[in-house]
């Protein structure tokens, strides 16, 4: 505790010029600052939309694909399945009679 109160005594007053200083300069600094900032926000902002769409068209294109595949997959399961029926009843005629 003793750190703190030390060092509290001696930065009042250092706090309290910079909070003056920044006060009186806070007019003419921040429009400099905003001027700045404002293109550098804009500029981020329309990255950020960019590879949104960009992301969308990603997610659609996968999906595509993905939808491709599954019907691919119903497809060799219903062949496969309609060559093994016509066996099935070949096997089934020949142990039944």
């Amino acid at each position: 505790m003793g750190l703190l109160d030390n060092g509290l005594k001696g930065n009042v007053l250092t706090g309290l010029a910079i909070g003056i200083g920044a006060a009186i300069l806070a007019p003419a600094v921040l429009p400099a600052v905003a001027n700045v900032a404002k293109p550098l926000i804009k500029a981020a902002i329309k990255t950020g939309i960019i590879m949104f769409e960009k992301g969308k068209e990603t997610a659609a294109e996968l999906s595509e694909v993905f939808e491709d595949i599954v019907a691919e997959a119903k497809s060799e399961m219903a062949e496969a399945h309609n060559d093994a029926a016509p066996a099935a009843a070949v096997s089934e005629g020949e142990t039944g009679a």
